[in-house]
């Protein structure tokens, strides 16, 4: 009995992984919308089957690089690298608040590199863009220096909510349904080949982990547990460790597709953002992170995206067909 509710008391923190996915997803639904009016897009053809193999080919880019600054301990690297990356994502999610709130629209020449900054960081001309930069850049680098200079677990976890629900919206606004899907896939072959085959993904996260860097939700044990103090722990050991970890990719992937969804179907919207395919979707998820939480159970590292894509693409596929594929 003492032994059913001690792993009963260690599984509830979990409940909070469902909430944070919710949250996540809503308000990348939320952001949807400014991001569109203020001309925030990762790919300028939203339909193109092309965008999940660029995807699939920056994210393998990336993984290499880090990889290779672990082999050789090049720590105070890899924390620039990965720092630089999530100001200018910072500077991506606050644009679209920011430029939305100010009706700043991020119109450029089309060129290949406004893909990677906002056009209008670089075209600021008129007092109105120049002070809605200068906000985008002030918050971005408060928001990147807060992470980093005070990486508790309710800050990261807090700026991780806004930071995977404006990467979400974005990408979701970009990418029509089948690139989506398609993109869902992949990635989910692709993490379970990284994590139980090759490993090289659980290599990936103990790096970044022994740096503290803020790029994972983290959900506490105990109450007066510090992640800035006690970190996480080998994840390659497995065993008991002070927090429940997962990965922003984890929510943010199928929060894309929740997006998606909801710019690309038709159907009746409850409150303005839900269709079926969307609450398909939305449901979809945590069903899949419900199945995923059960192996985490383990103590064991999990592949987060098989079950919570294909959860999330099933979901989505019923509630679509619920409209008749409209």
């Amino acid at each position: 009995m003492d032994t059913t509710f001690a792993r009963l008391k260690d599984a509830l923190p979990l409940l909070v992984m469902p909430i944070f996915l919710i949250v996540v997803e809503l308000g990348a639904l939320l952001l949807a919308a400014p991001v569109q009016s203020a001309g925030l897009v990762a790919f300028q053809d939203p339909e193109s089957v092309a965008n999940p193999f660029i995807f699939l080919a920056m994210i393998l880019g990336f993984t290499i690089v880090i990889l290779i600054l672990i082999k050789y301990a090049l720590k105070k690297l890899i924390a620039a690298i990965i720092g630089l990356s999530i100001f200018f994502t910072f500077c991506f999610v606050f644009a679209a608040l920011v430029y939305g709130a100010m009706n700043v629209t991020a119109a450029g020449t089309g060129a290949w590199w406004e893909d990677l900054v906002p056009a209008v960081l670089v075209y600021s001309t008129t007092a109105s863009t120049i002070v809605a930069t200068a906000l985008v850049l002030i918050l971005a680098t408060f928001a990147t220096l807060l992470l980093y200079k005070y990486p508790e677990w309710y800050v990261i976890d807090l700026l991780g909510i806004l930071l995977a629900a404006g990467v979400s919206a974005i990408f979701g606004a970009s990418l029509d349904i089948l690139p989506v899907v398609l993109l869902l896939l992949i990635l989910a072959v692709y993490d379970a080949i990284s994590v139980y085959k090759t490993k090289h993904m659980i290599t990936l996260a103990e790096g970044v982990m022994d740096l503290k860097t803020p790029i994972l939700f983290v959900i506490p044990k105990k109450r007066d547990y510090s992640f800035i103090k006690e970190g996480i722990g080998k994840i390659s050991e497995g065993g008991e460790r002070s927090a429940f970890i997962i990965g922003m990719g984890d929510f943010i992937m199928p929060s894309i597709l929740v997006v998606s969804a909801g710019i690309f179907t038709h159907g009746t919207k409850y409150f303005g953002i839900l269709n079926l395919p969307v609450l398909g979707a939305i449901v979809g998820s945590i069903c899949g992170l419900v199945v995923l939480l059960y192996f985490v159970m383990s103590g064991k590292p999990q592949a987060g995206l098989p079950p919570l894509n294909g959860g999330t693409i099933l979901g989505f596929i019923i509630g679509w067909a619920l409209i008749g594929f409209a």
